[in-house]
């Protein structure tokens, strides 16, 4: 809810952006059953979006049951701390999901895209087998790793840049990441706002990187995740310690 140009809040960026994606077709909020997200949902209702609550940390849980209640076939999972997602990257990762066979389709498998236009889509099916088979405190939060991570049951694909650019991040991990954004929003008046865009933007002013803040670690989200698969793995007994472990000696991307 934090404004980054104006009255406009990140999410009207978010919201804003996906609009001009010619290919989905249903927007929904997949926010928190907490008392601190009464905000997000007085958000959706006042702009007439769908929206749903489900659990705070399990994130796969909450996708499932979100796709269930509306009756979802196809997912395509946006994150909203990312006000320059770019609908022409949704729309290729779309048109590639439905023109093939695959379960599940990125752009962030091999990251050749900045951090903040991330785009992953899959079937329901995958999702529900996802829900069902995934344990790791890890694969429940980030809804994904248990589908990137089982390419033997999932057919995975990634989408690749074709452009071969420095890999900023366009996203809001903490406080210090919003100068950097606001200075994006504030010299980009045309809408949608393309990744395309945001780099011509650095080449002519590349003084805005001044404010870039590159001390984030950009998973470090997911590797406190680990240290709870860890704490998980402690709790069971050797055979099912067994069945997880190579699981959880994954590495990261």
């Amino acid at each position: 809810m934090e404004k980054l140009n104006g009255e406009k809040k990140v999410l009207d960026y978010v919201i804003e952006q996906l609009k001009f994606s010619k290919s989905i077709e249903n927007l929904i909020i997949a926010t928190t059953t907490l008392e601190q997200d009464n905000v997000i949902v007085n958000y959706a209702k006042d702009n007439n979006l769908e929206y749903f609550r489900g659990k705070p940390l399990d994130v796969l849980d909450r996708y499932y049951q979100c796709a269930k209640k509306f009756s979802l076939e196809t997912i395509v999972r946006m994150t909203s701390d990312c006000p320059f997602l770019d609908p022409t990257i949704v729309d290729k990762t779309v048109n590639k999901f439905h023109e093939s066979d695959f379960d599940f389709i990125s752009n962030n498998l091999i990251r050749t895209y900045p951090i903040g236009v991330d785009t992953e889509i899959f079937s329901f099916s995958t999702l529900e087998k996802s829900w069902r088979d995934a344990k790791l405190p890890s694969e429940r939060e980030h809804v994904t790793p248990f589908i990137k991570k089982n390419d033997k049951i999932f057919k995975i694909h990634n989408i690749e840049n074709e452009e071969k650019i420095p890999i900023y991040r366009l996203t809001i991990d903490r406080r210090e990441d919003l100068p950097f954004l606001k200075e994006i929003a504030k010299n980009i008046t045309e809408k949608p706002i393309l990744t395309k865009d945001v780099y011509d933007l650095l080449k002519i002013k590349p003084e805005i990187l001044d404010v870039y803040n590159n001390e984030m670690d950009v998973v470090e989200g997911y590797k406190k995740s680990l240290k709870d698969d860890e704490e998980f793995l402690k709790k069971l007994n050797n055979k099912e310690r067994e069945k997880y472990s190579e699981s959880f000696k994954e590495k990261i991307n």
